[in-house]
């Protein structure tokens, strides 16, 4: 039986896709007939919307860092809860660099985004045109603020990065001294959280204006583009579910991924549906603890995953649409700005520790390599407009990591029961928790 949030839930992903289908067919009415009026009305929607998202991107990115690395002093303790604590992060961080390559090959020989150039706003080009990304100088030189309040103010979301991480180390090494202002940038993060979730319900609205300029502009040329976005994201996902993660758990796990599947599918099934790590945590704790996980390690790795270990949502997809996102523009990316995408990938997920989610990574990863907030705004809005179709396969993709390795290390060190791994699969798996309002983040 559905419960109110499943069901607003669902009606919210049936309101942005109206908006997108909507939004396509007036920006195509507009293109045809020429109408100014019905042009304008469609960009002034979207610009606004853009602005709404833009202007806590700077707030987000700092505080969810800052939370996050101080978070992590809560993996401390007993000698064998850092061992186990240490090999999963290792392990997270090795699935999340093979994920983001998956992503990046993908990306390139699909050419995600290619056959339209959008073109950025005259502040977004005046930015774009004097940034060099050749080399590391330029690389140092811009990730280090001369003033810290204008990496702030001028909208430098690397810069902020930086400053957050730096900020964040210093608050976990000063413990209890700190408290007070680690709580305080929860709350801002918060405060955030709650503003974006308003800004969200806007969604349909903006996602109308911003396809529809787009149609009004290019005609049904966007279609390819968005056509390739999300054909890019299902194959990138379909490699990681079906061929790393199987070879991961035959030739280090022992397992075979028939009964890994077998024991873990009503886990993915749901993921699937309610585009929801959390919501299906329960589910998730279970399939590892069929699979033979120790119970106690389970509790602990499968929660620290849905919060970190999201190679759908944190690892393959920014880097599908950061390249959809530059070919839009026309953005050649250099190789030092693919290195800039892996980095993210593989150390950003432990950075937002708790926080992370898509927006969070494809900010953090359009950010690092260089793009301006204008650029970054317009680009997540417009992939914005086809998130409900993306999540549902990234966060299947997310729970089958979560699973697999808490398998895997439990098998390195002793804790995998092979008697419970070979049994049948027990029937009394938790109701999952509702699915939550969908969020930005």
């Amino acid at each position: 039986m559905s419960t109110p949030k499943s069901r607003s839930s669902r009606n919210f992903g049936i309101a942005v896709l109206a908006g997108l289908v909507l939004g396509a067919l007036l920006g195509f009415v507009a293109k045809q007939t020429d109408t100014a009026w019905l042009t304008t009305t469609l960009k002034t929607i979207g610009d606004v919307f853009t602005s709404l998202l833009q202007f806590t991107v700077i707030p987000l990115v700092f505080t969810a860092i800052v939370v996050g690395v101080t978070s992590l002093r809560g993996l401390g303790g007993a000698r064998t809860a850092a061992r186990l604590g240490g090999k999963t992060l290792l392990w997270f961080g090795v699935t999340s660099l093979i994920a983001v390559l998956i992503g990046i090959a993908v990306g390139l020989i699909g050419g995600a985004g290619k056959g339209v150039d959008v073109e950025p706003s005259a502040t977004a080009v005046d930015k774009l045109a004097t940034r060099d990304h050749g080399d590391w100088l330029t690389v140092l030189n811009g990730l280090v603020p001369s003033n810290l309040f204008s990496a702030f103010t001028e909208g430098e979301v690397l810069q902020v990065v930086f400053v957050a991480v730096l900020v964040g180390i210093a608050a976990y090494s000063l413990g209890e001294r700190a408290a007070p202002f680690v709580a305080f940038n929860k709350a801002i993060f918060d405060i955030i959280q709650k503003v974006l979730g308003w800004i969200i319900r806007l969604a349909p609205l903006g996602v109308l204006g911003l396809i529809g300029t787009a149609f009004a502009t290019y005609g049904n040329g966007f279609v390819k583009p968005l056509l390739s976005l999300i054909a890019s994201v299902y194959v990138a996902a379909a490699l990681v579910l079906f061929v790393v993660y199987p070879v991961l758990l035959r030739f280090y796990g022992k397992v075979s991924p028939k009964t890994f599947y077998a024991k873990s599918w009503t886990a993915l099934q749901f993921a699937f549906v309610s585009r929801s790590s959390g919501a299906t945590l329960p589910l998730s704790r279970q399939s590892a603890v069929n699979l033979g996980v120790d119970p106690g390690y389970a509790g602990f790795a499968v929660p620290l995953g849905t919060t970190t270990k999201m190679d759908g949502c944190a690892a393959l997809y920014p880097a599908i649409a950061t390249i959809f996102i530059a070919n839009l523009f026309g953005i050649s990316l250099s190789g030092w700005q693919y290195v800039g995408i892996v980095a993210v990938a593989v150390f950003g997920a432990f950075a937002t520790a708790g926080t992370t989610g898509w927006f969070t990574m494809l900010t953090l990863t359009l950010g690092t390599i260089g793009l301006p907030p204008e650029v970054i705004a317009t680009g997540v809005a417009i992939v914005y407009g086809i998130d409900p179709i993306l999540d549902m396969i990234r966060t299947a993709t997310n729970v089958a990591g979560q699973i697999t390795v808490p398998v895997l290390v439990a098998r390195g060190e002793g804790l995998l029961d092979d008697e419970v791994l070979a049994a049948p699969p027990l029937l009394d798996t938790p109701e999952p928790t509702p699915v939550k309002e969908p969020a930005l983040v």
